[in-house]
């Protein structure tokens, strides 16, 4: 059996390199879904930057809009 860490993933959306909103989840799934809603919803911001972060990992998973 696995054990869910609540706080494993983390969002943050910041605007001007300053925080805007931050939430955690213990579920991949549940973090992808908020993750796409934020993008939706403030994705056209000026200077937003909204980033998926695995904490347990130390790693971003995603951030929008996409550094490539």
């Amino acid at each position: 059996m696995s054990t869910v860490h609540p706080e494993r993933y983390h969002l943050t959306l910041t605007t001007a390199g300053r925080p805007v909103a931050h939430g955690w989840w213990g579920s991949s799934t549940v973090a992808d879904r908020k993750f796409a809603s934020w993008v939706g919803e403030y994705g056209s911001m000026p200077d937003v930057r909204i980033t998926l972060t695995d904490e347990q990992q130390g790693s971003a998973l995603v951030t929008w809009p996409d550094e490539a």
